[in-house]
């Protein structure tokens, strides 16, 4: 008989085992020798078979290559468990399972988010199940894997939308002001971008690239332009001024239509249209309606404030109308009522960024201030706050897009960024840097796949981010010179 002994030979630089009475010869090609692997490479008959040792980065290693995103890793990996559970433990899974992305809860979303930066917790890679009957593969199918796998593999690949890190135009805005409590900048349903400069307001044609001033507010300190605000069909501005005068003007006859004084004490520093009302909210901290179509000073006026209001933004089904202020708080107003229906007391510095889903009925974002620095989600349809992402500084404007689910903030101390996000995720499809100054002011183009940013480093700057129908136009480079200006 053979013997079973087990013996430990040197030989090569290094320890080799093998059993008892097996052919020296035999045993030596078996194991591993010191330089194999170069005699191979040489061109030899190679003594052993190399097997790579799997050490901390082995999965680095053998990651497939040409991963460009961490959305297209996540999709890879995903596809690669499933395939393994389909294989070593009989799922027939031909789709990918749900994302793992954080969802919102309270009626609107599903779950908690979590912060960007909070790191993704574990998951166990194989989900153990009782053993079931599984389907045969076809007789005639000449692939190792199952019907499952093979299905889940020629299913097209989503692509990733990559997003331009660089302006597509850049626009000079001399003297344009670095004041977080001010709207300066706002984009017409009829593609025309009203800036507030100083005591005037130009109007940029993004048709045409024409500039024309439209008005001057006047000549003292105190009648300085604060805020400007399309309606949302037509050619109407309204201008909200340091005085606390708002006017009317008709851009396209170049024309004003009404002056509204007598209401705010200080400056008007943001405005927001439903349909026929106007609604401005000042330093006063009261916030005030106003049928445009009658020349009296107010409809109604609302007091929930204690500071500054430096947001207003009413809701698409024009229901509810969502007020931020320099107290922090964020409330929520039915449309016929003068006390709020939600005082949401959550944030920690001054409530400016204020947007709502077009999506989702009920659904509203709202951003905090350098002390604050969050996102912070509420239904209001049921009062509950459904998430925080903290993004480490401050939140100066959110807008959501109305092609995709997705929504643009804007920052300032400390980064300066323009950030895309995906929702419900809340995960980040791009970071665009170029402002070296806070970037105080955002506005939507009319088909919904640009965006335009001002900050106080006097430019502004567009971006597209957003898809679309049909593909956004290539910008070329102009400015707004201070002659045009002035």
């Amino acid at each position: 008989g053979v013997s079973r002994e087990y013996c430990a030979v040197l030989g090569g630089g290094g320890a080799h085992t093998f059993f008892g009475g097996m052919d020296p010869d035999y045993a030596r090609r078996l194991t591993p020798t010191k330089g194999s692997a170069k005699k191979a490479t040489a061109g030899g008959s190679p003594s052993c078979r190399y097997i790579p040792t799997r050490g901390p980065t082995f999965h680095e290693d053998f990651q497939i290559h040409g991963r460009s995103s961490a959305q297209d890793a996540d999709s890879s990996k995903s596809t690669y468990e499933t395939l393994l559970r389909n294989e070593l433990l009989g799922s027939e899974e031909s789709f990918l399972p749900p994302s793992t992305s954080t969802q919102l809860s309270g009626g609107i979303g599903q779950g908690r988010a979590q912060s960007p930066s909070t790191p993704p917790t574990a998951r166990n890679l194989f989900r153990y199940t009782s053993p079931r009957a599984t389907k045969p593969s076809s007789a005639f199918s000449s692939s190792p894997m199952s019907v499952a796998s093979q299905v889940l593999l020629s299913r097209p690949r989503q692509t990733i939308r990559k997003i331009s890190k660089a302006p597509v135009k850049t626009l000079e805005a001399p003297a344009i002001q670095d004041d977080f409590y001010l709207h300066l900048v706002d984009w017409s349903s009829t593609n025309l971008l009203a800036v507030g400069l100083t005591q005037y307001v130009y109007i940029w044609n993004a048709l045409t690239s024409s500039v024309t001033r439209l008005c001057d507010v006047g000549d003292t300190a105190s009648s300085m332009v604060t805020s400007v605000s399309w309606k949302e069909r037509g050619s109407h501005l309204a201008i909200g001024t340091g005085s606390g005068s708002v006017e009317i003007w008709d851009a396209e006859r170049s024309q004003k239509v009404r002056t509204y004084t007598g209401a705010h004490i200080g400056r008007v520093g943001t405005l927001a249209w439903n349909s026929h009302t106007l609604s401005t909210g000042g330093r006063d901290s009261f916030i005030y309606h106003r049928d445009v179509r009658s020349p009296e000073r107010h409809s109604s006026r609302l007091k929930g404030h204690q500071q500054e209001v430096c947001g207003l933004s009413w809701s698409p089904d024009g229901e509810k109308l969502a007020s931020g202020g320099n107290d922090n708080h964020l409330l929520v107003w039915d449309a016929k009522m003068n006390t709020p229906r939600y005082s949401f007391l959550e944030h920690e510095a001054a409530v400016k960024a204020i947007a709502w889903s077009p999506h989702q009925r009920g659904l509203l974002v709202s951003g905090g201030g350098t002390a604050d620095r969050s996102i912070r989600f509420w239904n209001t349809l049921t009062g509950n706050n459904l998430c925080k992402i903290d993004t480490g500084s401050q939140v100066c404007n959110l807008a959501w897009s109305k092609n995709v689910n997705e929504i643009v903030s804007t920052h300032g101390y400390s980064q300066n960024q323009i950030v895309v996000w995906s929702y419900p995720s809340m995960s980040q499809l791009a970071m665009l840097t170029g402002h070296t100054m806070r970037v105080l002011y955002l506005a939507v183009s009319p088909d919904g796949t640009t965006i335009v940013t001002g900050a106080g480093d006097e430019t502004l700057r567009f971006w597209n981010v957003f898809p679309a129908k049909e593909e956004s136009p290539g910008g070329s480079k102009s400015s707004l010179t201070a002659a045009e200006l002035r």
